[in-house]
């Protein structure tokens, strides 16, 4: 402390006495200095110096706190040097979860040692006096336990009190692989009491916070969801499901209760416990009897706290049969036909969250043979398969698509599975593959099928080698299906049936569907009841369009320097393509969508 810095008495006496000379206050980092004139002077009443002067003393005894905080850590830092430990300080350190559950507080506390970094290869170990024989007992015990490198580290007092308070942060759990268990107990504890949205916040809001996450969870996978939302609002923590590609408002929570869900959340998904102000990823495990729903849990940062978004990877919703998935019979013999072929390229298009990787996990299922090597190149992987090698990128370490392709193809594989294809090094290596006998499965962001080839070609692909590498391309989109149980008939304003005779009369001769005769077509819409939560739809199929490649298609792309997608359409249909908008039609003709969802997400224009 600087020897010229005054006390707290001599400044109030100072202030007491100086009511016409200037008053100078003085601290470590600035001089204040204010003038009085004689006429300026005015009579203060006795409670407000009074308050001033408490102010003044409340602000110089923080000061004063902190300087000594300061010159305790320095002391630390000073000790742990002349020991020949580590030093560090854990003020504002982002401590896992992960890490500070290998130890009880009840040990913590009593050893004053805190666990601040788990890695899995690396654990780190702060100890208020870390050169005693019970710490270097316990790092070697944790070594040894957890088959990872321990190291000690030297920490104040104040830092272990912080580390300590984290404790009271942490719900009790039962600690498993990949964060905490949520058993199929947990889930069948709420889910015979959820009939409907109004009763899951009903039973939302009366639970306690320990409970919160496990009823969302039961909520979200017994209402097929594939998103849990859950937000930090002004008025409130909102709690959102997306079910059949819509968010819907399950609940409305008491912003009290953010902070305990949140940490509960952290916990589980392996995230920072005490960082708020950044990005987060993270990913815990579902248990149950005959299958288990890998979590991936994302949080970013919003002005009343966080929002958390937890994608429920399902194995169910990439377990269905290639016949389920919404090919009419004409569109599934042609694509059985090109996938049976031992080479070449299929290739899905689409935006995100249009089902492109349940569709081609569908191809991978039906080709899944023993005789047969097949290997995924996945960011992330998502969905694990049995029988198939897959491996995921990671930029970090400079695995990019095009590097793990190169890798894949030295591992002799039949079938080769690609998340993506996104430039012009993973293009070229992937048409090379396929042309050099591999089945070589990938997808690409376009609206439909006719905008893969010229977006091939816009990345430089030589038109020459695209032309005998591509099988086929599918356009699609997922629809929602009505709830057959409340579905019912609904009439078709003027303008829309024009659009859907438009596009019935438009279906290629050569198409193998059958045109329907719309002046005897039934079409239904959605009511809503118990089976659908009201919605009037339950589940999604997909509308899809097949463009295969045929001698007018090859010769186009060999002696075209460019290809528009107008173009692509006019040979789509010669060929006798059924479109997406057309493929939705006739499923609504069946019954099976309205046409307002095929309206809304694929368009009748």
């Amino acid at each position: 402390m600087p020897g010229n810095l005054p006390s707290i008495a001599d400044l109030l006496k100072r202030r007491k006495e100086a009511q016409t000379a200037p008053v100078t206050a003085i601290d470590e980092t600035a001089v204040i200095e204010v003038k009085k004139d004689d006429e300026s002077i005015v009579d203060v009443p006795e409670e407000q110096k009074i308050s001033s002067d408490t102010e003044t003393q409340g602000a110089l005894s923080e000061k004063m706190g902190l300087i000594k905080l300061r010159e305790k850590e320095e002391e630390t830092a000073r000790l742990a040097a002349s020991i020949g430990v580590p030093y560090i300080s854990l003020k504002g350190f982002p401590i896992s979860p992960e890490a500070i559950v290998l130890l009880s507080e009840e040990q913590a506390a009593k050893m004053k040692a805190i666990c601040f970094l788990s890695t899995g290869a690396e654990l780190r170990l702060g100890a208020v006096d870390p050169k005693s024989q019970a710490i270097v007992d316990l790092a070697y015990d944790l070594g040894e336990r957890h088959k990872t490198n321990a190291v000690v580290y030297a920490i104040s007092d104040e830092s272990f009190k912080q580390g300590l308070r984290l404790y009271s942060m942490l719900p009790k759990i039962t600690k498993a692989v990949k964060g905490v268990q949520i058993t199929e107990a947990d889930l069948a504890k709420y889910q015979d009491q959820m009939k409907d949205v109004g009763a899951i916040a009903e039973i939302l809001n009366k639970a306690n916070v320990t409970d919160v996450l496990a009823v969302i969870i039961a909520a979200s996978v017994q209402l097929g969801s594939s998103d849990v939302h859950i937000e930090a609002e002004e008025t409130g923590i909102v709690v959102r499901f997306r079910v059949d590609g819509m968010l819907q408002e399950i609940a409305k929570l008491e912003p009290s209760k953010w902070q305990k869900i949140i940490n509960r959340i952290k916990l589980i998904a392996s995230l920072k416990l005490n960082i708020s102000d950044q990005a987060q990823d993270g990913r815990f495990t579902i248990f149950q009897k005959n299958k288990e729903i890998d979590v991936r849990t994302s949080t970013i940062p919003t002005a009343y706290g966080e929002s958390v978004v937890m994608r429920l990877l399902n194995p169910d919703s990439i377990s269905l049969a290639f016949e389920e998935l919404g090919f009419r019979a004409p569109m599934l013999k042609k694509l059985n036909h090109e996938i049976e072929k031992p080479n070449g390229m299929i290739i899905t298009t689409g935006p995100t969250g249009s089902g492109k990787t349940t569709t081609l996990y569908a191809i991978l299922k039906r080709l899944n043979t023993k005789d047969v090597k097949i290997i995924t190149l996945e960011d992330p992987v998502e969905y694990k398969v049995e029988g198939l090698n897959q491996s995921q990128i990671d930029t970090s370490k400079d695995y990019t698509f095009a590097k793990g392709l190169r890798s894949i193809l030295r591992q002799d594989p039949d079938i080769v599975m690609v998340g993506e294809i996104r430039d012009i090094e993973t293009a070229e290596i992937a048409i090379q593959a396929s042309l050099t006998g591999h089945l070589m499965l990938s997808t690409i962001h376009t609206n439909d099928a006719a905008g893969a080839i010229p977006r091939f070609l816009s990345m430089g692909v030589k038109p020459y080698l695209l032309a005998p590498a591509m099988n086929a391309i599918m356009g699609q989109r997922l629809l929602r299906k009505l709830c057959q149980a409340c579905k019912k008939e609904m009439a078709v304003d003027a303008d829309t049936m024009t659009d859907v005779k438009k596009l019935i009369e438009a279906l290629p001769a050569n198409s193998g569907e059958v045109k329907p005769d719309l002046a005897t077509a039934k079409f239904y819409g959605p009511v809503g009841c118990e089976k659908c939560n009201n919605s009037g739809y339950k589940g999604r199929i997909g509308a899809y369009e097949l463009l295969v490649r045929d001698a007018d298609l090859e010769k186009m792309i060999t002696e075209s320097s460019s290809i528009t997608e107008y173009q692509m359409r006019e040979v789509a249909t010669r060929q006798g393509m059924v479109s997406m908008a057309q493929d939705g039609i006739l499923k609504a003709i069946d019954g099976v969508t309205a046409l307002e969802e095929v309206k809304r997400i694929v368009g009748l224009g």
